[in-house]
Formats: C-alpha cells, structure tokens, sequence
C-alpha cells in the first residue's frame, strides 16, 4: 500500500512538471512570432522607421536556432522593399489644386475670350443741336481693331467717316454771300452792279459736310448670356470737319463723239480740327453660340470741341472787307451729331 501510494505521488509531479515545460515553450513559441510580426508589419505604416527595423529583424534571426526562419525573413524584406526611397514612391501624389480653367494662349486670355479684334460698319448720321440748322442728316462708316484684356474690358483704335448735307438756309446764305458785289468790290470794278445779283444771273450753290476721326475707344462688355450682348464705349481723339461748296460747271466729254456734261466744281473750302469725344451703347447678337463674329448695332454721342471764329455772313456781308476770306464761319461752330452704324465684330 504504501509503495503504491509513492507511485502515485512522482507521476503526479511529473506530469505537473511536463505541463510546466509544455506550457513555457508555448510561451517561448508565441513571443518570439509576435515580435517577428511587429518587426515585418511596422514599416508598412511607418515610412521614417522603415530603414531601422532590418538589422534588429536580422539579429534576432541569426540568434535563433532555426536558419530557415532567417532566410524566409530576408527574402521577405527584400520582396517587401523597405527602403525609404521605395516607401516615398508608393505613397499617393498631392491632391491638385482645382480652380478656373486658363486658356491663355497667343490668341486667347486666360479666361477663354480673343484677344484681339477687328470692326466694321455703314449706317446714318443725324446731324442734332445747333449744328442740325446747318446740316442734314446722310451716311457713315467706321473700321476699327484693338485688344481684349478679358471678356469685359478692351481697347480699340477706330477710324469715323460721317457725311452731312447742307440745309437750303445754309446754301441759300451762301449764294447770297457770293454773289453779293461789295461797296469796296464795287469801287475796285471786281463787280457790277453793288448789291445782290439779280436772280436770273446769280450762280447757283450747292455743297457738302464730312467729319473724319482717329480716336481710342475704351470698351466695356456687360454681362449677358446667350447670343445676346451688349457694350460700353467712349471715343475721345482728333475730329476733322470739312466743308465743299460747288457750282455747277458745263464740261466737254468725248469718247467716240463729243458731248457737254454738268459737274459740280468746288469754288470754296473750309476745314477746322478739334477734340472730341463720343460716348456709346451698342448691341451685339451672336451667328452661333461659340462664334467669334457678331452682328452689332451701335450708337453714340458726338462733341466736337471747334473754337468759335467770327467772318462774313449774309448779315454783315454789304461791310465785309475786301480781304475776307472766311465765308462760313459756321464750319468752326461746336458741332454736334448721332452717328448710328450697323456691321460686324470679329
């Protein structure tokens, strides 16, 4: 009995003892894996600690019993690429800054719109103001180009044709004018009788008006959507008025026979240069939605800024002196006018 009670005491120790050693190496076992683990995984979240991480990977290898541990760590290292060059090259770039699209280019601003145009158009004058008692309304034209700093704001040099007709008080006066004979005309034989020619032989009168300008045009494009627009513009340059009073003439004309013909000379030419200005609004409508080229109508104010000047008219013409040469000092008045123009932008 009490062998078999002593039996029975050592088999209880050693197999507590076995479950000791069993449980230990276990253990053992699961401590060195994790820190195998820690080491491979790390660097995968941690760029800056990548470099380091290999040679404590590779010592605790060549202080383990088994070899091929070490080698199936290596060759994962290396398939891994721990490098901090590979790790910076495998991250995602910065994300790009979106904002307005930019279309600068030659022809082109940033913001998609020509930079460069041209102009052309035909259309009315309306003579209006004081300037309206000497003239009559007739035609005009004008072309221009210039440069868009965007799609609303540009430049533009433009050249203005307007063409006037004169009223019948104005070349009545200076039918009169003209064929008025002076007391000094009269003593000095240049004329007969001293008066007024009598009707039957006073030479008729006929003439014209232009004003042709250069001026700088600042432009403003309202915003608008569809095909539809509209603009701002101011002109301000240099005006040139001309005024042409003729007589009808009989000319002899031959091609295969010969034949007389009636033209119109100029006997009498007045010209007076200013400053002007020409405030505007125009209106402009697209051929197609993403065509450059559009139909505009446009209207402005026109101040010409003339001096004043003082010479012979019917009122004072029977004490005009004989070296008056100034016979329309109306063409030096302020002149006033609405040119209206019809034509293209491109």
């Amino acid at each position: 009995m009490h062998t078999n009670r002593s039996f029975i005491g050592i088999a209880c120790r050693a197999a507590a003892f076995g479950f000791l050693m069993a449980g230990t190496f276990s253990l053992m076992q699961a401590q060195q894996s994790s820190s195998i683990d820690s080491t491979l995984k790390a660097p995968l979240f941690l760029a800056s600690e990548s470099t380091p991480a290999a040679p404590a990977a590779a010592s605790y290898s060549s202080s383990s019993s088994s070899s091929s541990s070490s080698d199936a760590l290596a060759s994962d290292s290396a398939r891994l690429d721990l490098s901090a060059d590979a790790l910076d090259s495998s991250q995602p770039p910065p994300r790009r800054r979106y904002g307005r699209p930019n279309y600068s280019s030659g022809n082109t601003n940033p913001d998609g719109s020509d930079k460069w145009f041209g102009l052309g158009g035909f259309g009315l004058t309306l003579p209006i103001g004081d300037t309206h008692f000497y003239e009559t309304p007739s035609y005009g034209l004008q072309i221009g180009a210039g440069r868009n700093f965007n799609k609303y704001a540009g430049l533009g040099v433009q050249f203005d044709y307007d063409h006037f007709g004169l009223q019948g008080a104005t070349l009545a006066n200076e039918q009169y004018i003209d064929n008025y004979c002076t007391l000094a005309q009269f003593n000095a034989g240049d004329c007969s009788p001293e008066g007024p020619a009598p009707a039957g032989t006073a030479i008729q009168v006929g003439g014209n008006n232009h004003v042709w300008s250069f001026t700088l045009n600042p432009t403003y494009t309202l915003a608008t959507q569809g095909s539809a627009g509209a603009y701002l513009v101011v002109g301000a340059g240099y005006y040139h008025k001309v005024t042409n009073f003729t007589t009808p003439e009989t000319e002899e004309y031959c091609y295969y026979y010969c034949s007389e013909i009636e033209a119109n000379a100029t006997f009498d030419h007045y010209t007076s240069n200013a400053f002007g200005v020409s405030p505007g609004f125009g209106l402009t409508w697209k051929f197609s939605r993403f065509s450059s080229e559009r139909f505009y109508m446009e209207a402005r104010y026109v101040l010409m800024l003339d001096s004043q000047r003082h010479g012979v008219t019917a009122a004072n013409v029977a004490s005009a002196p004989l070296n008056a040469t100034d016979f329309y000092p109306a063409n030096s008045n302020r002149t006033t006018y609405i040119p209206i123009k019809f034509g293209i932008r491109f």
